[in-house]
């Protein structure tokens, strides 16, 4: 893909633990205003390759590049990046309001979504002062989407975000995607659900072994296996490698 809009890139990043390659020369753009999925089978470096972007792996090789600028080894562009993590790990004697207004205190002049808005985004307001120790996994997983989009980042990392939600809010939370992707957010999305990266991506990034077997459209990974599904695309290409 042309990388000349990229909001979010990887370049020739490679990877090792030890001995274990995990990711080798990935070049990968993450483009404003789409969605892109990452997928590949357990170990194929898709947690790796996400915190590579997110600055928690530094690579031995290759850069990191936010607007075009390398930021690998810093940190501040971080700022400019709202993460889904896949299990939300909050102090049990919190509740969302606390964990909230703890995260909005840690950057207190960035500009942020109001809490009010994020709150019936996510229909937070049923448990919204209890401790998240007695909280459902769902509703600590919607406290965790409102943390990700709080200040109005840039890019938006997604890691099964749906995981624990029951369809309700699994769907109010494919209509937020769709609406930050409508007002130009770059969105990365990681899930073992196709059907609903079928739904939401526009791009995909298939990894296999740590290199990246496709990059493109899903409409043209579609028309290069003959599938008519995401699935279908995804299995041709794992027997074609």
């Amino acid at each position: 893909m042309n990388s000349l809009n990229a909001v979010l890139e990887t370049r020739g990043v490679s990877k090792r633990f030890g001995r274990t390659s995990v990711l080798h020369d990935v070049s990968m753009t993450l483009m404003p205003g789409r969605v892109t999925a990452v997928l590949g089978p357990n170990g194929s470096g898709k947690t790796t390759l996400n915190k590579t972007l997110l600055g928690l792996v530094r690579p031995n090789a290759g850069d990191v590049l936010l607007n075009g600028a390398t930021v690998t080894g810093t940190d501040a562009y971080r700022a400019h990046i709202g993460y889904m993590p896949q299990a939300p790990r909050f102090p049990e004697n919190l509740s969302a309001r606390d964990v909230l207004k703890l995260v909005l205190s840690l950057r207190p002049h960035a500009p942020h979504v109001a809490i009010d808005e994020l709150v019936a985004a996510f229909d937070l307001e049923s448990f919204y002062t209890r401790s998240l120790g007695v909280c459902s996994g769902g509703q600590r997983q919607r406290v965790n989407a409102a943390v990700a989009l709080l200040f109005e980042p840039a890019v938006i990392i997604l890691d099964e975000p749906t995981a624990g939600l029951d369809p309700v809010s699994s769907a109010a939370l494919k209509d937020r995607i769709i609406a930050e992707r409508n007002k130009g957010r770059a969105i990365l999305m990681t899930s073992h659900v196709l059907s609903e990266l079928e739904e939401l991506a526009d791009d995909v990034v298939f990894l296999l072994e740590g290199k990246i077997r496709f990059q493109g459209t899903l409409e043209a990974l579609r028309t290069s296996t003959g599938g008519l599904t995401l699935e279908r695309s995804i299995s041709t290409l794992m027997l074609q490698c």
